[in-house]
């Protein structure tokens, strides 16, 4: 198969890279309007991309009718949001979040999950999940118009929040009490359960 971008359709290449590009972290975000109403969406455009200064990136396209999903609308009102760690426990939950609701109506609720106060930003967090990275926009990349534009949200990291029951002896995350889950493509999920380690080279 060869397959050339200028020849091809957003939605060929869409999945093209959906199921090579893998597996693809999830960022689970909150965010809020102006109003203080609460959003949740998860994106499998994600990473970490620095930590001096510590950044994160994820990109939520525009939805088909070209138009600001409410992610990217909130953060143009209130340029903050928080990564909300997408576990295993949750995965269900994740995928229901990307619902499309009415704006101003809370993905949290919908998928009966609590939120309680950040430390650093406004928008606040899940209370059960397992880690919370809390972010104040950096830079919005505008990259596409028009239906499924991409974009591009760099964030700075102003706090991160570990629950204890995830860590190991040496006081670091330990994967195999995280249980992170990450997108595969199309309705493919994949867990990180199938571990082994490498020692780094000198």
């Amino acid at each position: 198969m060869f397959i050339d971008t200028s020849k091809t359709t957003t939605a060929e290449i869409y999945h093209a890279l959906l199921s090579l590009v893998t597996p693809r972290p999830i960022a689970w975000v909150t965010t809020i309007d102006v109003k203080g109403q609460v959003n949740l969406a998860p994106f499998s455009f994600f990473n970490a991309v620095g930590a001096s200064p510590p950044v994160v990136a994820f990109a939520p396209a525009l939805k088909p009718d070209g138009s600001q999903k409410d992610t990217l609308f909130n953060l143009g009102q209130v340029p903050e949001f928080v990564l909300n760690a997408a576990t295993l426990e949750f995965a269900e939950q994740v995928n229901a979040s990307s619902t499309t609701l009415p704006h101003g109506q809370s993905e949290a609720e919908f998928v009966g999950l609590a939120v309680e106060p950040s430390q650093k930003v406004r928008p606040p967090r899940l209370a059960a999940a397992k880690a919370h990275i809390e972010c104040r926009v950096r830079q919005i990349i505008t990259l596409g118009e028009g239906p499924n534009g991409a974009n591009l949200v760099l964030g700075n990291v102003l706090a991160i929040h570990i629950n204890d029951d995830v860590l190991g002896a040496d006081g670091r995350v330990d994967p195999r009490k995280y249980q992170t889950i990450a997108r595969m493509g199309g309705e493919w999920y994949c867990r990180a359960t199938d571990l082994f380690t490498l020692k780094r080279p000198n």
